[in-house]
């Protein structure tokens, strides 16, 4: 009787945590599709007012309008073979993040977007891709 409690609340934590992981990955499947097609005018609706872009070392902040201009012309010199999220979390505050992997030709970056909420939007507010 005491294993098969056991397995009931193994399984019912299991699922506790998959529900709790479910939401992470569908707040940023738009964002995943735009990078997986290197549309920077999809993933430009999901960025924030001022957005920090980091290409490597050089990080710089700009508007959306500019973030969009600057994210078309490296999706222009890199353009995706793939691109898939490897790991998204939460900060203590709430903040959230996602790890992934974009590709392109034979040069992967390790992309990390974090998202904050704006109004009832959740909206980019830096993203890196740094050369693995």
């Amino acid at each position: 009787m005491k294993s098969l409690k056991m397995k009931f609340i193994m399984i019912a934590a299991f699922m506790f945590v998959v529900a709790l992981s479910v939401p992470a990955q569908d707040i940023f499947a738009p964002m995943e599709a735009a990078l997986k097609t290197g549309s920077a005018a999809n993933l430009s609706k999901y960025l924030n007012q001022t957005v920090d872009v980091t290409f490597d070392d050089a990080q710089t902040t700009f508007d959306r309008k500019a973030a969009e201009s600057a994210l078309e012309e490296f999706f222009k010199k890199n353009p995706p073979s793939g691109f898939d999220i490897i790991h998204t979390g939460a900060s203590k505050g709430g903040l959230k993040f996602a790890i992934g992997r974009y590709t392109s030709a034979s040069t992967h970056y390790s992309v990390l977007m974090r998202i904050r909420e704006s109004g009832n939007a959740r909206l980019i507010h830096e993203i890196s891709f740094v050369k693995e």
